[in-house]
């Protein structure tokens, strides 16, 4: 079975929130520029909320695909759009909460590390560790 959207979605919030707040801690420390906890952090529930969005929208993409699904490396190229998104959005101002500049290699970096590991624990470790997930369209709860 292919995960649904729902399973997607729930998919991403519980990675996002657990391993990318886990990565945040570990990275964030030695990231250039060094910006403080609370705008990575921000970073990270920024990613959360559009990529949420971003799902939707990906949802109704593959409604016109014959396999209402992407193929693998479709999801770890995702990283582009949503990554030049969340930047533009930084560069503008227009996330809440963060002052001041973050570096861009600051944020290429965390960004990177987080969705590569995310990507890679999704289609490897955690299709062990948990066999039924895609039996379950990809939901958690």
């Amino acid at each position: 079975m292919l995960p649904t959207l729902n399973g997607r979605i729930q998919t991403r919030i519980f990675m996002l929130a657990f391993f990318g707040s886990i990565i945040t801690l570990l990275i964030t420390p030695v990231l250039p520029g060094d910006p403080d906890y609370r705008t990575t952090f921000i970073i990270l529930a920024t990613v959360l909320v559009l990529g949420v969005i971003w799902e939707v929208i990906y949802h109704g993409l593959m409604q016109w695909r014959w396999e209402k699904d992407w193929p693998t490396l479709f999801g770890l190229l995702n990283a582009i759009n949503e990554g030049i998104l969340v930047w533009v959005l930084l560069e503008l101002e227009l996330v809440p909460g963060i002052e001041g500049e973050v570096p861009f290699s600051a944020f290429l970096i965390m960004f990177l590390v987080i969705w590569l590991f995310i990507w890679v624990w999704t289609n490897g470790p955690m299709r062990i560790f948990n066999i039924r997930w895609r039996f379950f369209g990809g939901r958690l709860v």
